[in-house]
C-alpha cells in the first residue's frame, strides 16, 4: 500500500468518492445519472493511475534509481505480515491456529478478481502517473465545467446538445479519455482486454472496407462517430456496466469491507470448522463451506481462494491432501463466490439492467444453480476422502451453536438484505442499510467494533476495491457502443446460428448445436478478459442468437452469465487456480485440471437453461413441479458426474473405465429435461452403479485409484 502523503490523498479521494456513492442513493444529483456517472469516473479513474504501477516491459523502462534500491531492500520487505505471524495471534480463546483468520483478506476485491495488486509503499507514483491522473480529471469532468472552449464546452446541457455534432475539443479529450482508459485496463487486467477492445475500435473504423457480401460487414464509421459514441452517447463509457458499478457494485464491496472489519470473514470460516469438526473429510468441508459463506459477501473467485486459503490449507496439508487436489478444491470453492447470493459477480448486476428485472429476481434464478455447484463439490471432496486415503483432522474448535449464540448477527445484515428487496425496497438502499446494520451489530464484539475511524477505513477500502472493475466496466464501453453502432450483434448472431443450421435442419438440434458452439466461445473470450467484460461482449454477441432461437431472456443471460464466470476454472487461464496454486505451492498445470474436475457439472447445468423448457426450473421459473422436477434430476446429473470423474461411488469402491464413461454419458442425458431422455439417462445409471458393484464384488482387496496403495485399517472400516 502507498504510504505519506500519496496514501492520504488517495484515501481523502475515495473517501469522497464513496460518500458521494451513498449520498446518491438516497439523494440523486437532479441533473441526472449520466451526470453521477461523469463525476464517479472523474474520482475513480485517477485513483487508478496512482495506485496502480505501469509495469511496462523491461526494455521499454528507462534506467531507475528506484530498481537499485529496490535491489538492496530485504526480500521480505513486502511480505504482508499476516502471512508471517503466528496463526493464532488473533485467535479467540475458545479456538485454535487450526481456524485463525489473517486479519486482511482479499474480500473486498472487485467481483472481476483479474485485477492486479496495488502499488507499494516502495513504489511511489512517477511523474507520468501524475500526468496521467491529471489527465484523467481533465477529460473526465470536461462535459461538467461550465467554461466555454472555443466552440467547445459551455458545460453538462451545452455538451449534450452537441451530440453528433462534437466540436474539435471534444473530440481531443474523448480520444484523451479513450486512451486513458485503454491504458487503466491495462494496468488493472493485463494486455488483453485493451488488445480487445482496440480490436473492436478498429472494426468500427475499417468495417466499411470490408466486402458487402461478408455478413459482417457495414457502412463504415469515422473516428469522430466512434469517439461521438463513446463520449457523448448512453451505450460508450457512460453505458450500462458503468452506471451498475457506480450505482451498485461500489455499494457492495463497502458492504463487503465492513464486514470484514466487522469480524464476519473470520466468524465464516470458524463455523465452517466447528460444522464439521467431527467429520473426516472436515478439511475439505470447511474448505467448501467456507468459500460459500465468505462468497455471500465477496462476489470475487480468486480473492475469495486466496482468503480461505490462507486458513484452510493447513488443514488440508495435514488431512494428507497433495498441493494440487487441494488447490483446485480451493479454487472451484472460490469461484462458487461470483455465483452465490447475495452478493453475485458484477454482472448479475448488469443482468438486471439489462433485462430490466429487479436484482431479487436475479438472485432467485441463480439459488438452485448455486446449490447444484456446491452440491457436485461436496460429493467430490467426499469422494476424494475415500478414493485417497485421507486422514482424519481433529479441529479443536468451539461449539457450532456456541458459535452462533456468540457470533451469528453476522448473519443478520445478508438475511436483511433479502428481506429489504423481497419488500420491494432498490438493491441500492438494501445494501446501504444492510451496511448500517452491519456497523450497529459489530459494537456486539469488542475487538471488531466500527468505530468512525474503521468506517473511514471500510468506505476507502470498498472505494478501492472497485478501481478496477471500473475501468473494466467504462472500456466496455467501447465494446457495447461499437458493437450498437455497427449492427454486429444480430450479425454475429446469424454466423452462429447458420453454423449450427449447416450441420442439421432440425430446430431442437440447432439450438443444442448454437447451446454448445455458444458455450465454446464464451469459455474461449473468458480466457482472455475478465468475467464482466466476458459477460457483456458475450451478450451482445451470443445472447442474440439465443434469442432468436426462442430461448427465454432469463435463460440465456444466465447462461452467458455462468460460462462468462467459468473461465476463472478454464484452463490455461484459470485465474483462481492460480491464486490456489500460489497457496498451496502446487504446480499450477495440475492444479488447474483438478480445478477443472471439481467444477465439471457445472460446466454442463447451464446448457440445461436453454435446450428445454423444463430447464427453465433450474432458475426457478415454471411453477414448482417444474422446479421440483428440473432440481432433482440434475441433482442427481450432478451426482453421477461427480463419481465418473472422480472414479469413485461412495459406500460401494473404485468405478472403473467402463462405468465411468457410462456415468458421463448417463450425466449428459440427463441434463436434457425430458421424459425419455431422463429414463434413459436413469438406466445407465443404474447399469454404471451396477457394474461398480460387480467390480467391487470380484476385487478381493481394492487398492486406491491414485496411489495404488493398500488401503490402511482406517479406510477398511470406512
Amino acid at each position: 500500500m502507498l504510504a505519506g502523503p500519496t496514501a492520504l490523498l488517495l484515501g481523502t479521494v475515495a473517501l469522497a468518492v464513496g460518500a458521494l456513492a451513498l449520498w446518491q442513493v438516497f439523494r440523486p444529483l437532479s441533473q441526472g445519472s449520466k451526470y453521477y456517472l461523469i463525476i464517479f469516473l472523474a474520482g475513480v479513474l485517477p485513483l487508478v493511475f496512482l495506485a496502480y504501477p505501469a509495469d511496462l516491459p523491461r526494455w521499454t523502462r528507462p534506467p531507475k534509481r528506484r530498481q537499485a534500491a529496490d535491489s538492496n531492500r530485504p526480500a521480505d520487505s513486502t511480505a504482508r505480515p499476516d502471512h508471517t505471524r503466528p496463526a493464532d495471534s488473533t485467535a479467540r480463546p475458545e479456538h485454535t491456529d487450526s481456524t485463525a483468520r489473517p486479519e486482511h483478506t482479499d474480500s473486498t476485491r472487485p467481483a472481476d478478481s483479474t485485477a492486479r495488486p496495488e502499488r507499494t509503499a516502495s513504489t511511489r507514483p512517477t511523474l507520468v502517473d501524475w500526468l496521467l491522473a491529471a489527465l484523467a480529471v481533465a477529460a473526465c469532468l470536461y462535459p461538467v465545467v461550465p467554461i466555454t472552449i472555443g466552440t467547445g464546452g459551455g458545460g453538462y446541457n451545452a455538451f449534450l446538445d452537441r451530440q453528433g455534432l462534437l466540436a474539435p475539443i471534444d473530440l481531443v479529450l474523448g480520444t484523451v479519455l479513450l486512451l486513458l482508459l485503454l491504458e487503466a485496463c491495462r494496468r488493472t487486467t493485463g494486455w488483453i482486454l485493451p488488445a480487445v477492445c482496440l480490436l473492436f475500435l478498429g472494426y468500427g473504423y475499417y468495417g466499411g472496407l470490408l466486402p458487402q457480401s461478408w455478413p459482417v460487414a457495414h457502412a463504415g464509421l469515422d473516428f469522430r462517430q466512434l469517439v461521438d459514441a463513446f463520449y457523448n452517447s448512453d451505450s460508450g463509457f457512460y453505458g450500462t456496466p458503468l452506471d451498475v458499478a457506480a450505482s451498485y457494485i461500489v455499494l457492495f464491496t463497502i458492504y463487503g469491507a465492513v464486514l470484514e472489519l466487522s469480524g464476519a470473514g473470520r466468524f465464516f470460516v470458524d463455523l465452517s470448522a466447528a460444522a464439521f469438526r467431527r467429520s473426516r473429510t472436515a478439511a475439505g468441508r470447511t474448505a467448501v463451506a467456507s468459500g460459500f459463506l465468505l462468497g455471500t459477501v465477496s462476489g470475487s473467485g480468486a480473492a475469495t481462494t486466496v482468503s480461505i486459503g490462507a486458513v484452510t490449507w493447513p488443514l488440508l496439508r495435514r488431512a494428507g491432501y497433495p498441493p494440487e487436489r487441494a488447490g483446485g478444491m480451493l479454487a472451484a470453492a472460490g469461484v462458487g463466490a461470483i455465483l452465490s447470493p447475495p452478493t453475485l459477480g458484477a454482472a448479475a448486476f448488469i443482468i438486471a439492467e439489462y433485462l430490466g428485472v429487479s436484482y431479487l429476481q436475479v438472485l432467485g434464478w441463480a439459488t438452485v444453480p448455486t446449490v447444484l455447484y456446491y452440491l457436485g463439490i461436496l460429493l467430490s471432496v467426499e469422494i476424494d476422502a475415500r478414493r485417497s486415503g485421507v486422514r482424519p483432522v481433529v479441529l479443536d474448535v468451539g461449539s457450532p451453536w456456541r458459535l452462533l449464540g456468540r457470533f451469528g448477527y453476522h448473519f443478520a445484515s445478508l438475511i436483511a438484505i433479502i428481506v429489504f428487496l423481497a419488500v420491494g425496497v432498490s438493491a441500492t438502499r438494501a445494501v446501504v442499510l444492510a451496511i448500517v446494520l452491519a456497523a450497529v451489530l459489530s459494537w456486539l464484539d469488542r475487538a471488531h467494533r466500527l468505530t468512525p475511524a474503521r468506517l473511514v477505513t471500510a468506505l476507502v477500502t470498498g472505494v478501492r476495491g472497485v478501481l478496477a472493475v471500473t475501468a473494466v466496466c467504462a472500456a466496455a464501453g467501447i465494446i457495447t457502443a461499437t458493437t450498437t453502432k455497427t449492427g454486429l450483434g444480430q450479425q454475429a448472431a446469424a454466423l452462429l446460428i447458420g453454423g449450427a443450421k449447416a450441420v442439421t435442419a432440425d430446430p431442437t438440434l440447432v439450438l443444442v448445436l448454437t447451446a454448445l458452439l455458444a458455450a465454446v466461445a464464451l469459455s474461449l473470450l473468458g480466457l482472455a478478459v475478465p468475467v464482466t467484460a466476458s459477460f457483456v461482449i458475450g451478450w451482445v454477441i451470443v445472447g442474440p442468437a439465443l434469442l432468436d432461437l426462442g430461448v427465454a431472456a432469463p435463460a440465456a443471460a444466465m447462461f452467458v452469465f455462468y460460462f462468462a464466470v467459468l473461465s476463472e476454472v478454464s484452463p490455461p487461464t484459470a485465474l483462481a487456480a492460480v491464486a490456489a496454486a500460489a497457496v498451496t505451492g502446487g504446480r499450477l498445470v495440475p492444479t488447474m485440471w483438478q480445478t477443472l474436475r471439481y467444477a465439471l457439472p457445472a460446466y454442463l447445468t447451464p446448457i440445461a437453461f436453454v435446450i428445454t423448457p423444463t430447464g427453465l426450473g433450474l432458475l426457478g421459473i415454471g411453477g414448482v413441479p417444474r422446479i421440483v422436477v428440473a432440481a432433482v434430476v440434475t441433482a442427481l446429473s450432478v451426482s453421477v458426474l461427480a463419481v465418473a470423474a472422480g472414479g469413485w461411488l461412495p459406500g460401494v469402491g473404485p468405478a472403473g473405465v467402463p462405468e465411468r464413461v457410462l456415468g458421463v454419458i448417463a450425466g449428459v442425458t440427463l441434463l436434457w429435461l425430458e421424459p425419455v431422455p431422463v429414463a434413459v439417462g436413469v438406466a445407465l445409471a443404474a447399469v454404471a452403479a451396477a457394474g461398480v458393484l460387480v467390480r467391487r464384488g470380484t476385487t478381493d482387496r481394492p487398492r486406491t485409484a491414485t496411489e495404488g496403495r493398500p488401503r490402511t485399517p482406517t479406510e477398511e472400516r470406512l
